[in-house]
């Protein structure tokens, strides 16, 4: 095979690795390219009779989900959700919800992690691989950072309760989008209600602006407690840099150091 030969074939898997296909899910290797000359020699030794009034089927949907209109997604999702008393039955009631896209092609869904009595509740804009995986939000690299980063201030996942705007992840890591999250919202909004916390931290940019309703970027409104509208009431909220961000720029820590103190001095007065 000469040079190029491979060069499409690699461009094919740049493109896959682009657009979240970044796992194997098969336990052995499949020969696609026996599997699509078998398929040409079949084709030619038989040939297909065409009809111009016969149009194709509809490829199948995958098992077990059914797209919905995006307005008639929130009207449903409005109603489960508001008919949990709590949020084991929220998590449950969301496990059987098929209106939002995302879900068409995640692997697990990611509600919660931490105390269902906590003070503080984290919200981030979506899972990664990892928590595609492990079906819990904030567990891969970034989620071990943010770990850390609340233990320097003497926090656990004991006393927070960690989530996401989006409950699967959008394939390539990409920002969930405006429909997506109002999907999703109302589960969101359900899970405020029930856990009734002091604070929110809005972590990174598409959190921060979606629940804030804002443009700004993030850099431009961290640090500062805002109002935001959720569960039923106006919550105060702390806009921070994501964990990600700061794996990548480890020189914006220093700015993560002080919203975490701010956190910190705010649970202080509260108590």
């Amino acid at each position: 095979m000469t040079a190029a030969d491979i060069s499409p074939a690699a461009a094919l898997l740049d493109w896959y690795k682009a657009m979240g296909v970044d796992e194997a899910i098969e336990d052995s290797p499949v020969d696609w390219f026996a599997a699509a000359e078998k398929t040409r020699l079949a084709a030619k030794a038989t040939p297909v009779r065409k009809s111009p009034e016969t149009t194709p089927p509809p490829s199948e949907p995958r098992p077990g989900f059914a797209s919905i209109a995006p307005d008639e997604a929130v009207m449903d999702a409005e109603k489960r959700a508001a008919s949990a008393k709590t949020l084991e039955e929220l998590e449950q009631t969301l496990s059987e919800f098929n209106g939002c896209p995302l879900k068409a092609t995640a692997r697990k869904m990611c509600f919660k992690r931490g105390s269902n009595n906590a003070r503080i509740m984290l919200i981030g804009e979506g899972p990664g691989r990892d928590e595609d995986v492990q079906g819990l939000p904030f567990v891969g690299r970034a989620g071990k950072l943010l770990d850390k980063m609340l233990a320097a201030i003497s926090l656990s996942e004991d006393d927070v309760y960690i989530t996401n705007i989006v409950y699967w992840r959008p394939p390539g890591n990409r920002n969930p989008t405006p429909l997506e999250v109002q999907a999703c919202l109302p589960f969101l909004n359900r899970q405020a209600e029930l856990l009734d916390p002091d604070f929110l931290v809005l972590i990174g940019a598409p959190a921060s602006q979606h629940l804030l309703g804002t443009t700004q970027g993030i850099t431009k409104i961290r640090g500062a407690w805002r109002d935001c509208e959720l569960g039923g009431k106006t919550r105060r909220a702390l806009p921070m840099l994501h964990p990600a961000y700061l794996l990548r720029t480890p020189a914006a820590k220093r700015l993560a150091w002080r919203d975490l103190l701010t956190l910190k001095a705010a649970l202080g007065a509260k108590e």
